[in-house]
């Protein structure tokens, strides 16, 4: 049966209230504790439909910049109305505020730490609020657990439709890392390498499309990436391209630049780390 709409229906479809079920769970928590189980039984009692999806529970402990950069990497490929639920909090219990941003098609809940600062990067029309309202909480004292006692809460009532206006004020800024942005000037690049992968992959702020040719095809004469006093001149279309244990860089699946070393680790080969400054040369 076809279904159609008129374009009042549309625009009254569209125009609705986001509804979500799902909540999106990204921690340096690691799985050997009580941690994760605690968030997922507060959102359970709240609201047994609710459906948690695990990115990951193994960001590097206390590393907020690779935690906003995997949450950055996938959060658009999750259902509309999805709520991220993002806790790399060193600061936890320490004064700083919890945030609720909500898009045109997501929640995010985190702490007011730099964690958001990637995930919204790209996004528009941001509503941003301070998380205020302790009826919402599990308990209005000071503690250690904020994820589970007052984070997780959110989440589950977002999820059984209360209005983000409801939790707390509006405000008009978050705290940002401070991460270079790419610039290009005449024939050169320069960023930065925003994440190291379990693999040893280095991921650089650097997209392809800030390329001359703007795409992601292979320059004449190829470019040249400089890391430190490493020369990379080996520019790649496929980790499959390369048959020795020199690095080399490509275009990856997120459309960055990335360095990478066949079946080895880069970040070991070239004694790099995430905040490393790079460079792209083009031509002589």
């Amino acid at each position: 049966m076809e279904l159609t709409l008129s374009r009042t229906e549309l625009r009254m479809w569209i125009e609705q209230p986001m509804t979500t079920r799902f909540i999106a769970l990204l921690t340096d928590f690691g799985e050997k504790d009580f941690f994760v189980a605690s968030l997922k039984a507060v959102i359970a009692e709240i609201n047994p439909e609710a459906r948690t999806i695990d990115i990951t529970h193994e960001v590097p402990s206390f590393d907020i910049r690779a935690a906003g950069f995997i949450l950055m990497s996938c959060y658009a490929y999750f259902p509309g109305g999805t709520v991220f639920l993002a806790v790399v909090d060193p600061g936890v219990a320490g004064g700083r505020a919890i945030l609720l941003a909500e898009t045109a098609r997501y929640f995010f809940i985190a702490p007011d730490n730099g964690l958001l600062t990637l995930p919204l990067v790209g996004e528009e029309n941001i509503s941003l609020r301070k998380v205020t309202q302790s009826r919402f909480w599990l308990t209005e004292e000071t503690t250690t657990f904020e994820a589970r006692d007052r984070m997780a809460p959110v989440a589950a009532w977002l999820t059984q439709g209360v209005s983000p206006a409801e939790f707390g004020p509006e405000v008009g800024s978050f705290k940002r890392l401070k991460i270079r942005p790419p610039v290009r000037s005449g024939l050169e690049i320069t960023g930065e390498i925003l994440y190291q992968d379990r693999f040893g992959n280095l991921m650089t702020n650097v997209p392809s499309a800030m390329f001359p040719s703007g795409k992601a095809s292979k320059p004449k004469p190829g470019p040249v990436l400089y890391l430190g006093s490493n020369r990379i001149d080996r520019f790649v279309t496929s980790y499959s391209e390369v048959r020795d244990d020199r690095p080399f860089f490509l275009v990856n699946s997120q459309g960055l630049i990335e360095i990478a070393v066949r079946e080895g680790s880069a970040a070991e080969a070239l004694g790099a780390k995430p905040g490393d400054p790079v460079r792209i040369r083009f031509g002589r």
